[in-house]
This record gives structure tokens, C-alpha cells and sequence, in this order.
């Protein structure tokens, strides 16, 4: 596919489709804090009512994403699992099936697993990087089909359009997580799929700052669901968070440029060490689908997964041993963060399944912040440093 230079990209995540504030000119959003909005006569308003429904500052946001993702429609959530909540509520009902990634986030598989399948919906996990595997996955009440790509934490992609091709031929709508690379770097909607979803709190806010969700899509009739879905469950963002989330849009395509350039340095740098394993991130060419990331990705991201010599006790050690890179449950952040999924976002996962894909004791995924990289890999080099008597051992 053809990407957007990141030139047109920056310019986007600036301006988008909104202008100064025309009732200040102020340039930056106004955070319209407010529950409720006096109207001029019964039924007369100016498109709010209830925060609950709509806010200024939410519909900004929303503005500015579907604005850089090149979509008609956009809804903000208060969480990416309440945005993925949002669209399962929106589009599937008791009976109904979805075909979903068999290694997508910890949370989703909860949802489905112990949420939806107790309301009648029942989810199929399959290798979605396997297309023959996957149309196998599909029945005839298939209503949904979920991709995680790259998956998180193993890194492991989907081909979009190739599965939205599926989708489509089975009447089925195809979403696609596309958390780890924003709209910067992979671009859903062009490689076919239907809805785009994202946990804003990552690299699309990227600050550490906030908790929030989207949704995407060109669809008006589903986006008018998801709005009277939102507005009956309450889960939209607040405004504050919609504002620092707009702050954190405008520098967007200069931070997944870098967060990228880090993680390509970092991920060839491990794979020399002598105490890691193996090393999996989309951007290095011995990656196994390599050929498959420079077809749909601008480039490599901003997130690595590797496995230390020694198991998952020599993972743990290793992270305990980071000093500038932090232990922490997120990613996209300014902040290198480590996280070793099995005791931490994908501790609630049935251990057969996470073995079954690969998601195995001793990996520990990495988000590359916007540290020096030298700093990055210097760190890395202490922590592994210390694994020196047991991996000799």
C-alpha cells in the first residue's frame, strides 16, 4: 500500500479539521468541563445536552482522529476496553459468533471469554496470521472478526486485507487493534477493514497521562449504534482526558518516527547479546514476516518482545535489574517500559493458551520510549550483565 508522508502526517495531527476556538480564537481546545448545556428553548441546543452523550471537548478529539485516520466517523471511549466493549455491544447479539487473533490482549480475552460467552456470544481463538486456519474459523452466525497486528505481546501479524477479504465474503465485519502503530504507521481502513480500535491511552496520547478508547470507522449506520450505545452504557471519555489526549496528538508522527528509530536500534542490539534468546520485532529482517510488515507498515513501531537465556526466572531478574527503564503495565509512553506479560496483562489468561501461542514464562515485551537509544541499550547491557553467572551456569 501507499503511505502518507509524514510530513502531510504532522501537518494533519496539528490542524485536522478543526481551527482556533470560534468563540475565543484560542488555538488550543478549550476543555469544556461541564455535565450540562442551557438550551434556548425546549429541544433548541447547539448539538449538547448531557456530557454523557456528547461533550466539545470529546467531539473535538474525535474530530482530530478520524481527521489523521482518514475515517468518516469516530467515537471516544473512556478505555480502549470500553471502546472494544462498545463496538461487541453495537454489532453482535446472543447467538452470534466472532472469529478473533489468537494472541490479542489480555483484557480482550476476558471479555470474551468471561463476559460476552455469558451473554450467548462464543469467540473462536485462531492463528489469524494463517488464512486458510482462519476462513476454517468462520460459521455461519460469524458476525465479527477481531485482529490484533502486530499482536500483543509477541508481535505476530495479521495480513489486513487478506482477512478483511475473508470477512466480507462471510458477511462478517473485520476490526482491526491497531493500538501499537496509530494511524501514523498502519492504515486499516485502506487495507480494507470495516472498524479500527484503539487504546488511546498508548501511543496516541503517549504521556502516561490518561486512560481512553476509540473507534473508528465510515460506516454511518453502525456509528450511529455505537453513539446510542455509549450514551446508554456512559462510557464516554471525560473531558480532560480528551484534552490531554489532544496534546499528545499533535507530536504523534514525530513520536512514532522515533519510538520507531529506538526499537529498530534496541531490537538488532539484543540480538547479538549472548543472554537473549530470541527476539521478535516486525522492523529486523530475520523477523518471519518481514516481508509481510513492509507491505502494510510504515515501519517497524515502537514495541519489541525478546526471551532471556534462562526462562522466565532470568526474565524477571533481568527486568528487576533495569534502573532507567521502568517496570510498568502500558506501553507508547515518552518512558522505555518492561513488561513480563504472564504475571502482568496477560496474567488472567489461561496458561495453556498462552503457551499454545507463544506467550511463554520468559518473555518480556518492551515499548522503546524516546530515551537517548544508547541510554536504552546501555541499560539493557547492566541488566543482562547481571544473568552472567547464571546463564554461564
Amino acid at each position: 500500500m501507499s503511505f502518507i508522508s509524514p510530513d502531510r502526517l504532522q501537518t494533519l495531527a496539528i490542524h485536522g479539521d478543526l481551527g482556533p476556538d470560534p468563540e475565543t480564537g484560542a488555538l488550543v481546545t478549550p476543555i469544556v468541563q461541564s455535565t450540562t448545556f442551557a438550551q434556548a428553548g425546549v429541544g433548541e441546543h447547539r448539538g449538547f445536552t448531557y456530557s454523557r452523550a456528547h461533550n466539545p471537548t470529546v467531539s473535538a478529539l474525535e474530530i482530530q482522529l478520524a481527521a489523521l485516520e482518514g475515517a468518516r466517523h469516530c467515537a471516544a471511549f473512556a478505555t480502549g476496553m470500553a471502546a472494544i466493549t462498545g463496538l461487541a455491544l453495537s454489532v453482535l447479539r446472543a447467538g452470534d459468533h466472532v472469529v478473533c487473533s489468537d494472541v490479542v490482549y489480555g483484557g480482550t480475552v476476558r471479555l470474551l471469554e468471561r463476559v460476552l460467552r455469558n451473554l450467548g456470544i462464543r469467540t473462536t481463538f485462531v492463528d489469524t496470521s494463517d488464512i486458510d486456519a482462519t476462513w476454517r474459523a468462520f460459521e455461519p452466525s460469524t458476525r465479527l472478526v477481531l485482529v490484533e497486528s502486530p499482536a500483543n505481546p509477541t508481535l505476530k501479524l495479521t495480513d489486513i486485507a487478506a482477512v478483511a477479504g475473508l470477512a466480507h465474503d462471510a458477511n462478517a465485519l473485520c476490526a482491526v487493534d491497531n493500538t501499537f502503530l496509530t494511524s501514523v504507521l498502519q492504515r486499516p481502513i485502506e487495507l480494507g477493514a470495516d472498524v479500527v480500535v484503539y487504546s488511546t491511552t498508548k501511543f496516541i496520547e503517549g504521556h502516561n497521562t490518561t486512560v481512553g478508547g476509540a473507534v473508528l470507522l465510515d460506516d454511518d449506520a453502525l456509528a450511529a449504534r455505537l453513539d446510542e450505545v455509549r450514551k446508554t452504557v456512559g462510557s464516554i471519555q471525560s473531558p480532560f482526558d480528551a484534552w490531554l489526549t489532544l496534546k499528545g496528538l499533535k507530536t504523534l508522527p514525530l513520536r512514532m518516527a522515533k519510538h520507531s528509530e529506538n526499537a529498530a536500534r534496541v531490537a538488532a542490539w539484543l540480538e547479538t547479546h549472548s543472554a537473549v534468546a530470541a527476539v521478535a520485532y516486525p522492523g529486523l529482517v530475520s523477523f518471519p514476516q518481514a516481508d509481510l510488515a513492509r507491505r502494510q507498515q510504515a515501519s517497524g513501531g515502537g514495541v519489541l518482545a525478546f526471551e532471556v537465556v534462562g526462562g522466565a526466572d532470568a526474565g524477571v531478574a533481568a527486568m528487576n535489574a533495569l534502573e532507567l527503564c521502568h517496570r510498568a503495565e502500558n506501553l507508547g509512553a515518552t518512558e522505555t517500559l518492561a513488561t513480563h506479560p504472564v504475571s502482568m496483562t496477560h496474567g488472567d489468561v489461561d496458561p495453556e493458551h498462552r503457551q499454545r501461542v507463544g506467550i511463554t514464562d520468559g518473555l518480556v515485551r518492551l515499548s522503546v520510549g524516546l530515551e537517548a537509544a544508547d541510554d536504552i541499550i546501555g541499560d539493557l547491557d547492566r541488566a543482562l550483565a547481571t544473568l552472567k553467572t547464571e546463564v554461564v551456569a
